[in-house]
């Protein structure tokens, strides 16, 4: 194992996460490797968010509780404020395998990739990598998951054509990252092992319209637009279903 391993930051943005927050925490606790910041975004919880964070002291924690735009412009002011070569963002309702940390560190000193992804689960499913075209699958080609199943350089975010996460895009913007910085030349390793579990109850799953719709947006640019559009259309095909049952 390589005697200097890059540094990482675990990102979080947080509104009113209270209830689901001491998980998160407590598996952060049980890393194997402690050896890492935890930078928070705050969005002015009024439900204890923030009095749960001032009483965390054996994390390296920073944290700020300011308005912000949504969940990507918080991520960009925590990823702004973390000192860490790569890295990893995790949601208030994810949990993390202890050695995901150290399994993390390990291959980005092995590999030196701009972005390393692993397996996650996300509810009962589980994601053993990444796989299939990105004219089909989009950023799910390159990687398993944008939070907990990656880390990414720091450094990716000021290449020039790869920017910040945009805040034209409240559900999607991290697909949008991502295929803008593998277009970029942006590196990615797959590695071998379970870094955790995705939390399920986030927007992508709650706006089911909204998900397709900002997936379809951000396609458009990247691959064959006539594809696309026909993708589009059996997409709401097959979840009319479900779309009904939500109004």
């Amino acid at each position: 194992m390589p005697d200097l391993k890059p540094t990482l930051s675990v990102v979080t943005a947080t509104y009113n996460a209270a209830e689901v927050l001491p998980q998160l925490l407590a598996s952060l606790r049980a890393q194997t490797d402690s050896d890492f910041e935890w930078v928070v975004m705050d969005a002015m919880s009024t439900d204890g968010t923030v009095e749960l964070l001032e009483q965390v002291t054996d994390v390296r924690l920073v944290y700020r509780s300011e308005p912000d735009f949504g969940i990507y412009d918080a991520l960009n002011k925590a990823v702004k404020l973390c000192s860490g070569d790569y890295y990893l963002v995790i949601g208030a309702d994810d949990i993390l395998a202890p050695d995901a940390i150290a399994s993390y560190k390990f291959w980005a000193a092995e590999s030196n990739a701009d972005i390393i992804t692993a397996a996650v689960s996300i509810g009962a499913a589980s994601r053993g990598g990444p796989g299939g075209q990105s004219w089909l699958r989009g950023q799910m080609a390159f990687v398993t998951a944008h939070a907990v199943g990656s880390i990414y350089k720091k450094l990716l975010h000021e290449r020039p054509g790869v920017g910040f996460y945009s805040r034209a895009y409240p559900i999607a913007a991290d697909q949008l990252f991502i295929l803008r910085a593998v277009k970029h030349g942006a590196s990615v390793y797959v590695a071998e092992f379970y870094a955790g579990k995705f939390g399920d109850d986030g927007v992508s799953s709650n706006d089911l319209l909204g998900a397709l719709t900002e997936f379809f947006r951000i396609q458009m640019q990247f691959e064959w637009r006539p594809a696309q559009i026909l993708l589009f259309m059996l997409r709401l095909l097959k979840n009319t279903p479900r779309l009904i049952r939500r109004q």
